[in-house]
């Protein structure tokens, strides 16, 4: 092979690479831009608190909850926006024993309650999701809408739970679970609570039943 021919299979070899590998980082900037993301996150712990909550009921709920804004501009133009949300909720109701105020009496074995508080909400965990959502070309929604549609809807959701019978299971239970440790125990509790606080919370202890009232239906017999 005289150096005419080596010389010219050398730069078809430096061709053919350089080629190759402008091609390969076409090709790979190109798809590289379209599936690679790159995310970052900054977690901030603000505080840890020692607390004494219990749990002691937990219900789940749903709501259907239909949001509607009508608009006039200058009485000419009407024009609406509405959706229809669907709210789903996990409640947890229990007790906060931090609230409570109590002493002991060593020589009786006691221990004696002076304040007994409220049943109390721990816990919601939430779902919400968006159906037919409708609007015009000037009455539109903006992020303000859709937070303050799911605030009133979760305080929508906390208001159904302490209006629940939750509230009840979670007083008669906090009561026979403190009853029964003591128990075990050889202690003996004594609830001297005020008057106020003591018909609160035989209150809260009652089952109250939904009031319904049902119709007579009118049924014609044709024989």
């Amino acid at each position: 092979m005289d150096a005419n021919s080596v010389f010219f299979f050398i730069l078809t070899l430096f061709i053919g690479a350089g080629a190759g590998i402008f091609a390969y980082n076409r090709l790979f900037s190109k798809n590289s831009g379209k599936s690679m993301a790159t995310t970052e996150s900054t977690v901030l712990l603000e505080s840890i608190e020692k607390v004494f909550k219990v749990v002691m009921a937990e219900g789940y709920f749903t709501e259907i909850y239909n949001y509607q804004h009508d608009k006039n501009f200058w009485n000419l133009i009407k024009d609406k926006k509405k959706a229809l949300i669907i709210a789903k909720a996990k409640v947890l109701v229990g007790y906060d024993f931090g609230k409570m105020r109590f002493h002991f009496s060593e020589g009786d074995r006691k221990m004696i309650i002076d304040y007994f508080p409220d049943p109390e909400i721990l816990s919601m965990d939430t779902d919400y999701k968006f159906y037919d959502i409708e609007q015009g070309w000037l009455n539109r929604f903006q992020s303000d809408d859709y937070t303050a549609i799911l605030n009133e809807a979760k305080q929508t959701m906390n208001d159904k739970a302490l209006e629940s019978d939750l509230p009840r299971i979670a007083t008669n239970q906090v009561q026979l679970m403190m009853f029964q440790i003591a128990a075990t125990m050889n202690w003996k509790i004594d609830m001297e609570l005020a008057e106020s606080n003591k018909g609160h919370i035989k209150e809260l202890g009652k089952y109250h039943p939904t009031q319904a009232k049902i119709e007579n239906l009118e049924i014609d017999e044709e024989s």
